[in-house]
């Protein structure tokens, strides 16, 4: 850490010596979902799928909630807890006053300040009743006997102590507020992208002590341990097709023009596959009225106009043997099957991580009940090497209308 953060950290100690912890905010109030009328443990399900709990909670083979996952920060690797019944490592032990202190309130059952990598700032803002209903359906998941390893953090992101400076600085538990200037869709899209759906936990970038940057809140950022962009969500006002297309791309992984890989694809097999349709419209309501910001992602490393000249010829031959039979000569691509490469966000983002990550291990999308087989793209990473793969990448970025920069062969090395 930089001696200036450093200086900070060790302030804000300080302070919470002299000043305590703060003040709590009161209990929240009734949900906006309008899910009251379905039966407790289903509605309890329907909450764990939207907030995508099983993705985090349950390693690779592991029974599903079983906790143990590693998740790789900045400050080192935190272990995702045991959301089974089981009684001594999962919540068996606990009641929903517990559960709602760990989901409000960001402590666990013994009163322990828990690590903000489980996204209670976002959590905060779910409603007492949903929370008792996410309760109660975890209470039927069989117990595991399974205790998640001790997480593997560096001195003083490890104590206690750091933790009460960091949520002293950086959260305060807060309770979902309607919004009377706006109808209930849109109040239910903002429920669901700044709490239960935790958006912002990936798609907005973070400072050096991990909080979010509430100025540029879903306007995307580089996820270093996966060394993935997450893209602004903040595409401004869109018409009803448009809207259309959006939902169907979230429910399915893939539309008439996109076709969603890597993280994000995982996202919808695990949770927005499972999401009711209206509510998939109301999040991109939601995110479609807030005011469009410039994503703060990792930018491109530079190449000169010689170079990217030279980069971009050599890329369309490649393009014509290795791309153009899925993807089109004019980068059109084939609705529903293959992604249209023509002014796609995810080809001419001003960072060209997202696009480097798919050439060199693939394209493969979610397996949902829409498209339970969708096309995928297979790996380039034993064909081409980096200066054919920038090459391409280079070309495809500013052909057909695409302006965006030449991807450097250096890229190819650092991703």
């Amino acid at each position: 850490m930089r001696p200036a953060n450093l200086q900070r950290f060790f302030i804000a100690l300080c302070v919470i010596i002299i000043a305590g912890c703060g003040t709590e905010a009161p209990p929240a109030g009734q949900s906006p979902l309008n899910l009251h009328s379905v039966d407790l443990l289903e509605r309890g399900q329907y909450l764990a799928r939207a907030g995508n709990c099983v993705g985090c909670h349950t390693p690779a083979g592991a029974p599903e909630f079983s906790g143990g996952k590693a998740i790789t920060t900045p400050f080192g690797i935190i272990y995702s807890s045991n959301l089974t019944a089981d009684n001594v490592n999962g919540l068996g032990g606990w009641d929903s006053d517990d559960f709602w202190q760990a989901m409000h309130h960001g402590k666990s059952a013994d009163g322990s300040n828990l690590y903000p990598a489980f996204p209670y700032p976002n959590y905060t803002l779910m409603t007492r009743d949903d929370s008792d209903a996410l309760f109660a359906y975890f209470q039927t998941i069989p117990a595991v006997d399974s205790a998640a390893p001790d997480h593997e953090l560096r001195f003083p992101f490890n104590t206690q102590l750091a933790l009460s400076a960091w949520r002293l600085l950086f959260f305060k538990p807060q309770t979902f507020q309607v919004n009377s200037d706006h109808n209930a869709s849109w109040n239910r899209g903002s429920y669901l992208v700044k709490g239960l759906g935790h958006c912002g936990a990936c798609h907005t970038p973070r400072g050096v002590l991990g909080s979010t940057r509430s100025k540029h809140e879903l306007a995307g950022a580089y996820i270093d341990h996966l060394g993935w962009d997450a893209l602004s969500l903040l595409t401004g006002p869109v018409d009803a097709q448009q809207k259309r297309q959006t939902v169907t791309l979230l429910k399915t992984g893939v539309n008439e023009r996109h076709h969603l890989s890597g993280p994000m694809a995982e996202v919808v097999f695990h949770s927005l596959q499972y999401v009711d349709e209206q509510h998939l419209d109301d999040m991109v309501e939601y995110m479609a009225s807030l005011p469009s910001v410039p994503a703060q992602l990792r930018p491109s490393i530079r190449t000169s106009q010689a170079t990217a000249a030279t980069l971009r010829k050599e890329g369309d031959e490649i393009y014509v043997e290795h791309c153009s039979d899925c993807h089109g000569e004019e980068g059109q691509g084939e609705p529903f099957k293959y992604p249209a490469l023509v002014a796609n966000q995810g080809v001419t983002a001003e960072s060209p991580s997202n696009a480097i990550r798919i050439l060199k291990q693939g394209g493969f999308g979610a397996s949902t009940e829409g498209r339970p087989r969708p096309y995928g793209m297979p790996a380039y990473a034993h064909q081409l090497n980096a200066r054919e793969s920038a090459a391409v990448l280079s070309y495809i970025r500013a052909a057909w209308g695409n302006s965006a920069s030449a991807v450097s062969p250096e890229a190819l090395r650092r991703d």
